[in-house]
């Protein structure tokens, strides 16, 4: 097994800026006001485990559809496009319906797990090596328990402000490697 610091570094940059856990804290402290308590332990196992079975599983399930993984890269580097402009804009493109509960739906899945998330997963594996990949999950799904643990610490510390900073810088950084996707894996396409 080789790890690429490079590679793991750039990986989790990805995934930290579609995951936006700290861009969500708002959401996870309404989230609590309404349904009391989030046990962080779950929604972090839960994700890990959707993110993993996503990444092996999801090339088998776009063979059995019959679209190839560059196809798809550049599909999802679309997706991640509008997620980053959404993030820097402040547009609100995709929808979500309001949970009754709150550590698997939504915080597990969508808000970590989603479909920005896992449409990177597969375009990520188009030019990344699979190992890199899973130590980036696992640097991800490890800042995303300490942020649930800590969301109303962290939602003081930084204040609407500081989210909304983030949130345009690693917009921006999303943005940049929405086009970078599409530029590789659209050359490969023809």
């Amino acid at each position: 097994m080789f790890f690429n610091f490079t590679e793991i570094l750039s990986v989790t940059m990805v995934l930290f800026a579609v995951i936006d856990i700290l861009g969500s804290i708002p959401i996870i402290l309404s989230l609590r006001e309404k349904v009391g308590h989030i046990q962080s332990e779950k929604a972090s196992v839960v994700a890990f485990l959707i993110m993993v079975v996503f990444l092996f599983a999801g090339n088998s399930i776009l063979k059995l559809l019959g679209v190839d993984l560059n196809s798809f890269a550049v599909a999802g580097s679309i997706v991640i496009f509008f997620l980053a402009l959404e993030m820097i804009l402040g547009l609100h493109l995709f929808k979500s319906d309001s949970p009754n509960t709150a550590s698997i739906v939504p915080i597990a899945f969508p808000i970590v797990a989603g479909a920005g998330t896992l449409t990177s997963l597969l375009s990520l594996r188009a030019e990344y090596a699979i190992e890199n990949i899973l130590v980036a999950i696992l640097i991800n799904i490890a800042l995303v328990y300490f942020v649930l643990k800590n969301t109303a610490r962290l939602g003081k510390l930084l204040g609407p402000g500081g989210i909304g900073i983030l949130r345009k810088v690693f917009g921006i950084v999303l943005l940049a490697i929405a086009v970078k996707l599409f530029a590789t894996n659209i050359k490969e396409l023809f």
